[in-house]
């Protein structure tokens, strides 16, 4: 199967699981990575600094109808859903919270499983609510991957037992493992 994108979705215990994976994964990693981090509205992007110094990806958030390219990671700014169009570029929305969240990982998934179909790796790492469950289960239903963190493993466990319990995913993984199989998919891809 060649994929052509990832989305993680990400909440509680985040900025800990997104270091480790950025500063795991090579500088030359081919698919584009777009993220939903459940922040602070008024948070600045001094933690995508931090989660650079870690990485060996360039890590930005994402503009509006900018257009998704590879060896990119992309991070849903504050207080803004994040959702990918038909064209591959962003849309960027101050609709209502979803999952008491804006930006909501249910969101970004569930447009871009729209988008990329059967092309897209839905990745659910750590949190305390059940925002992505649904976003995994399009996903699915659309012939996506869906990677879940063990939940055994993760900071707040919630958010993966609730994707779990949502869909029958490909993959119930460590950080570490979830990295080696990325790898391993570009490598084949």
């Amino acid at each position: 199967m060649n994929y052509e994108a990832i989305v993680i979705g990400v909440s509680a215990g985040g900025m800990n699981a997104l270091k480790f994976i950025f500063s795991a994964l090579p500088a030359r990693f081919s698919l584009p990575i777009i993220i939903v981090q459940h922040i602070n509205a008024r948070s600045d992007n001094e933690w995508i600094k931090l989660l650079n110094e870690k990485s060996n990806l360039t890590i930005k958030e994402a503009d509006e109808k900018e257009k998704i390219a590879s060896e990119n990671v992309y991070i849903a700014p504050a207080n803004y859903h994040l959702m990918i169009e038909s064209d591959k570029t962003f849309s960027l929305t101050i609709d209502e919270y979803v999952n008491f969240a804006r930006p909501s990982i249910d969101v970004l998934f569930e447009s871009a499983a729209e988008a990329y179909k059967n092309k897209l790796i839905g990745i659910v790492l750590t949190g305390s609510n059940n925002d992505g469950a649904k976003g995994i289960k399009r996903i699915k239903e659309l012939g996506g991957m869906a990677i879940i963190q063990n939940p055994e493993t993760a900071e707040s466990p919630n958010m993966p037992a609730s994707a779990i319990a949502a869909v029958q995913p490909d993959y119930i993984l460590s950080l570490d493992k979830i990295v080696q199989l990325l790898i391993k998919i570009t490598q084949t891809n």
